[in-house]
Parts: structure tokens; C-alpha cells; sequence
């Protein structure tokens, strides 16, 4: 059985994988890059950055957000990649192809670069969008289901599956639409 030793960390990310462990106090995995490990302290809703950014008009507050490349990820409450399918059900768009993933338990993603740090400028890093705040209780402000008592700080989850769905559909029918042939 071959045995798999990481390899060190080079100096921004033992720095990178500080400021998540030590002022956020989010678990990292080993890279390179490093990693945020899912269903942890935070779920992820995985979209289409197009899909996200409308969203993300539509919404208004909302948990943090990342962007690599073409992809956006929507930090959420811990638990809700679970609840993903049966709330698109609900909401009849089940069965419906939409290119959003929710990401919980055993999930990675790449630890975006925090804003001011060097190295968010490189093209497709990850990067922040609306960063997390150190000192700041990042489970309670996170989309989830409705939680007697909460702060109300950011939409719920089913407001943020809903219009994740809803922009995601309309980008596909953007994507698919063929123009009309006239003789």
C-alpha cells in the first residue's frame, strides 16, 4: 500500500490557510491549492457565474461568495447541499436538467484568495466576491432553512434555490435558443 504525503505548503498558502484556520476558523485541506472542506461550517450552491451574478441581483443579502473562472459558489448553512434535491422538487424543478450543485459533506473547494491579498489578481483564481468578515458568526448569517430565532440577516434557503433555479433555467433556454429560419 503506497502511502501519500502532502506536499508542503508554500509560504502564501501556509499564510492563506492561516487566515481561514485562525480569523475564520474554517478547516483547510492540503493543495496545492488549498482547499475548504464542505459540510463542515458551510454548505455550497454551485452555479454558473451568469446564473450567479443574476441571482445575486435579484437577492440582494447573502451569505459569501465566490467566483473561479466560470463558476460561482454560494456559501449556505451547513446541511443544505443535502436538502438541494428535495427542495427543487418542491419548488417542480425536479427532473428539469439545471446546471446548480450543492456541495455539503466530503466536498473541497478552492480556497479563494482573500480580498488586498497578492495573487487575487492571477486569471482564474479563486476570488471573493462578497468575502466572509472575520469575528463574525459566519453559520448564523448563511442561507438556510427557516431557524426559530434567526437573525434574518441573509434570504432563506428556499428564496436562494428558487432563484438559483430559476437563472440557471433561463440561461440554459439563452444557451439553447436557435434562431428563427424565415424562407
Amino acid at each position: 500500500m503506497a502511502l501519500t504525503v502532502p506536499l508542503p505548503r508554500s509560504p502564501s498558502e501556509y499564510g492563506l490557510a492561516r487566515w481561514y484556520e485562525h480569523e475564520l476558523g474554517w478547516p483547510t485541506a492540503d493543495g496545492p491549492p488549498l482547499l475548504l472542506p464542505t459540510g463542515i461550517r458551510f454548505d455550497v450552491l454551485e452555479l454558473p457565474a451568469a446564473a450567479g451574478h443574476a441571482v445575486l441581483r435579484r437577492v440582494g443579502a447573502t451569505g459569501p461568495v465566490a467566483l473561479m473562472g466560470r463558476r460561482m459558489r454560494l456559501l449556505v448553512a451547513a446541511g443544505s447541499a443535502e436538502e438541494l434535491p428535495g427542495l427543487l422538487g418542491w419548488l417542480e424543478w425536479g427532473g428539469i436538467a439545471l446546471d446548480l450543485a450543492g456541495l455539503g459533506p466530503g466536498g473541497r473547494m478552492t480556497a479563494p484568495v482573500p480580498p488586498g491579498w497578492s495573487g487575487s489578481d492571477r486569471p482564474g483564481a479563486a476570488v471573493w466576491l462578497r468575502p466572509p468578515v472575520p469575528g463574525r458568526e459566519v453559520e448564523s448569517s448563511l442561507p438556510g432553512l427557516p431557524v426559530v430565532g434567526g437573525d434574518g440577516d441573509a434570504p432563506g434557503l428556499v428564496r436562494l434555490v428558487e432563484a438559483a433555479a430559476t437563472e440557471c433555467h433561463r440561461l440554459r433556454l439563452t444557451r439553447t435558443a436557435q434562431p428563427l429560419a424565415f424562407s
